[in-house]
């Protein structure tokens, strides 16, 4: 099949890279004249394993391409995917539907045949019904079906998730653009991914949904893990425990900072608008938004307490600046606000992070950088864990201990080390949900 892909971002190009890889002929349309150019060079602008590999594979084979000019793509198209960004709106926490609608209006002008336009970008409920009437109004006398077609990606396991996805959701309207869809995912089904077929209010809501109540379950665990504390007892074992039971399930039971990245933040808040647009309470999402926010900042707090209260003139290392390990984003991660606290109480900061410094340089102007967790432990007082990258889960503890500062605390907000491993090298040990260890040194 011919597709095209409306925004080169995370989704558009993981989503595009892997249509190429099952077959399909796919072009890129990015207004992005640098990007583009990078991405036909073979250059990737984000950090996803596997991605720049699968990127130069199919380029070589001539089914993925590249441009800025939507004529080069959409005429002939039999599916054109929206996957533009929908950031949350600045001062209300709408989502920002002006790329989406941009995209649609774009596209009316260039059908020629039939053609599915599929909302890839996760936008509110009725958000097609939109696109359907720009395109419909611009159009009378095109042939064409509007689909939303969410995406469940998540970063760092991005391509896995695409080719052996827990569900494919097409919430769709009529037969024609139903079967364009099967065809669109027919090299799945070897995989016997779940296709789920909806109509396309449903499928727009179910992105939302998930989003907000994986992010519930990470709210939800990171309380248990306060009151862990306070009563003795170790949140690992008890998310082990009830994570055993199969109508709850051990995934996002790990206790730590807060949520962060490109979709949970966004996401819980988006759909709070859309209740209190149609008079819904969601009180618990609201709570689940309120409490991850002050989460964070609740992590600097907890660096201060280990620190015997205070760290003004203090060097404070960071390990970990993204808001998950295996991606270079940025967005929303629980060490902005932690940062922010430990500056605003006097602190020295210096981070380090396996592939996101470049990124983070531009939201985190004012702290050092170094090249690797030994450079970045030198003469500090606490070491931070704040993102649990493989890279951190076997450092040489000794030699961090010797290059800190005599009493070298050690704040785990990942849970990364055992506590009587941590502590038999000398540091003073604090970690999420179970009860801190001192030295015997």
């Amino acid at each position: 099949m011919r597709v095209a892909i409306i925004g080169s971002g995370y989704v558009g190009l993981v989503s595009g890279t892997c249509f190429a890889d099952f077959g399909h002929d796919v072009v890129c349309v990015d207004k992005d004249e640098a990007k583009i150019e990078a991405l036909r060079s073979g250059f990737i602008p984000i950090f996803e394993p596997g991605l720049e590999v699968l990127v130069n594979n199919n380029i070589k084979c001539g089914r993925l391409s590249f441009t800025t000019n939507l004529h080069e793509a959409v005429p002939t198209a039999d599916v054109v995917l929206i996957a533009v960004g929908t950031p949350s709106r600045r001062g209300d926490g709408h989502a920002d539907l002006s790329y989406v609608y941009a995209a649609a209006h774009e596209i009316a002008s260039m059908i020629n045949d039939f053609t599915v336009v599929v909302t890839k970008s996760t936008v509110p409920v009725g958000t097609g019904d939109e696109v359907e009437r720009i395109i419909r109004e611009s159009r009378p006398d095109a042939e064409f079906s509007v689909v939303s077609n969410p995406e469940f990606l998540r970063e760092g396991a991005a391509i896995e998730d695409f080719k052996r996805p827990d569900r494919i959701v097409i919430g769709v309207n009529d037969s024609r653009g139903e079967l364009v869809m099967a065809e669109l995912y027919r090299p799945l089904f070897l995989n016997a991914a779940p296709i789920m077929n909806t109509n396309r209010r449903t499928a727009e809501l179910i992105k939302y949904a998930a989003n907000s109540f994986l992010a519930t379950k990470i709210t939800f665990i990171n309380e248990i893990a306060d009151l862990c504390e306070q009563v003795g007892a170790d949140v690992q074992e008890v998310a082990r425990g009830i994570g055993l039971d199969n109508r709850i399930g051990g995934k996002f039971l790990h206790a730590g900072p807060g949520y962060g990245g490109s979709c949970f933040p966004k996401d819980t808040l988006a759909l709070v608008r859309i209740a209190q647009d149609y008079g819904v309470s969601v009180r618990i999402i609201e709570t689940v938004v309120a409490v991850n926010e002050g989460r964070k900042r609740a992590m600097a707090r907890k660096v201060i307490t280990a620190c015997e209260g205070s760290v003004r003139g203090k060097r404070i290392a960071l390990l970990g600046l993204t808001f998950k390990p295996n991606t270079d984003d940025m967005r929303d991660a629980p060490s902005l606000a932690i940062v922010a606290g430990l500056q605003d109480a006097g602190a020295e900061i210096q981070a380090y992070d396996p592939e996101g410094m470049e990124q983070a340089k531009l939201l985190l102007p004012n702290i050092a950088y170094a090249d690797n967790p030994y450079d970045c432990v030198q003469g500090a007082d606490a070491l931070v864990i704040v993102t649990e990258w493989d890279a951190f889960r076997a450092l040489d503890l000794d030699r961090l201990k010797r290059n800190m500062n005599e009493r070298a605390v050690m704040v785990d907000l990942r849970n990364v080390y055992r506590r009587d491993e941590v502590c038999k090298h000398g540091f003073t040990y604090f970690s999420i949900g179970s009860p801190k260890c001192f030295s015997d040194q």
